[in-house]
């Protein structure tokens, strides 16, 4: 037993050290170090390190504008148990080439790496969980499957696969870290430190980093969810509502009213949500232009997937990859010249011109 009369199965020193990537996200940073030193004091002992790092030695900057010491520069030679990678926003904000030359030497010697909220993506560039089971926040799931289709990509809230942990973004590490130490230190030790971080339980690797609609609506609404699941499946080539209404095996009216009691809107305007969100995230967190994007997205026009977009989001699609101070928009010569972006839809619109049809 440890000083505070915890069963402790060891009570060797570990060490999980943190490499700060710029514009890491602060929550879940935090999330995944506080269990940590909550284990050294609930234990009354140190159970515990967490050295941090960044790639040069400098302050680790985090997105929300906060700097992060003392930091070390990585070396490659620091005894650690484990390496958790901390990622946010800017999926390319580190080369994979680099990050895996400066991660070889803890792999060479067995050391666990972790990913924290988007690492995983920055680790999958890299070529980091080539055969391992992982996970990411919800937002960039889809890219990690369109980008790595050999991965075993899930939507569960962490995953320990062997010496690869990885999970999403939010409080989702301290379900992970709690869940590492339950199986180091013991099961009581976990639960103590849950409750003196008044989580109302220890979430396992198999729950759902969204909740789902089933969830949110109970078991009553069968037809309704399943239409709904209907829609998300289907997003490059959007189903009827009659082809939908046949699925599920009510009629149209049917359909309807059921959108209309329990999610306050007509099918055709939720099904449309989806889809914008879908070509939000791809325009965010992917360089797909805006062409490929408005035809996995399930719209046939240029003109009729900018107008949609900009009703919904208040700018066009091509504002959503400028940076807020941009300048304004090129002249048309200076298009023809190649100055602008590589997407003809993104440079007919910066030019003032109206993008012709995609197709009829």
């Amino acid at each position: 037993m440890d000083r505070a009369g915890y069963q402790i199965h060891s009570t060797a020193v570990r060490r999980f050290g943190f490499l700060l990537l710029r514009d890491f996200t602060m929550m879940a940073f935090s999330a995944a170090l506080e269990p940590l030193r909550t284990a050294n004091r609930a234990a009354e002992t140190e159970l515990y390190q967490f050295p941090l790092f960044t790639l040069d030695g400098q302050p680790g900057q985090a997105s929300n504008g906060l700097s992060v010491t003392p930091v070390r520069q990585l070396t490659g030679k620091e005894p650690l148990d484990a390496l958790f990678v901390c990622a946010g926003t800017d999926l390319h904000s580190v080369n994979p080439e680099s990050l895996m030359e400066k991660l070889k030497p803890f792999i060479k010697r067995g050391v666990a790496i972790g990913g924290i909220c988007t690492a995983s993506y920055q680790l999958a560039r890299a070529g980091i969980l080539d055969g391992y089971r992982c996970t990411l926040h919800w937002e960039n799931i889809p890219d990690m499957h369109d980008e790595f289709p050999h991965l075993v990509v899930s939507s569960g809230l962490f995953e320990l696969d062997r010496d690869r942990y990885t999970c999403s973004g939010g409080t989702a590490p301290i379900d992970m870290m709690l869940t590492l130490i339950a199986q180091e230190r013991g099961r009581a030790l976990s639960d103590r430190i849950s409750e003196g971080m008044l989580c109302e339980r220890i979430r396992d690797s198999s729950d759902r980093q969204r909740m789902p609609l089933r969830m949110r609506l109970g078991s009553s609404q069968p037809k309704l969810v399943e239409a709904v699941e209907l829609m998300e499946s289907n997003i490059e080539e959007p189903m009827t509502l009659d082809e939908l209404a046949t699925h599920v095996g009510i009629s149209r009216r049917q359909l309807e009213r059921l959108f209309q009691k329990h999610l306050q809107c007509v099918p055709t305007r939720y099904y449309l949500e989806i889809r914008l969100r879908r070509a939000r995230s791809l325009l965010l967190r992917s360089s797909r232009s805006i062409v490929d994007i408005a035809f996995a997205c399930g719209f046939v026009s240029a003109p009729h997937f900018s107008k949609c977009y900009r009703d919904f989001f208040g700018i066009p699609p091509r504002e959503e990859r400028l940076p807020r101070s941009a300048p304004a928009a090129l002249s048309v010569a200076e298009l023809m010249q190649g100055k602008s972006s590589p997407d003809p839809i993104a440079a007919l619109e910066e030019a003032g011109q109206e993008p012709t049809e995609l197709a009829s």
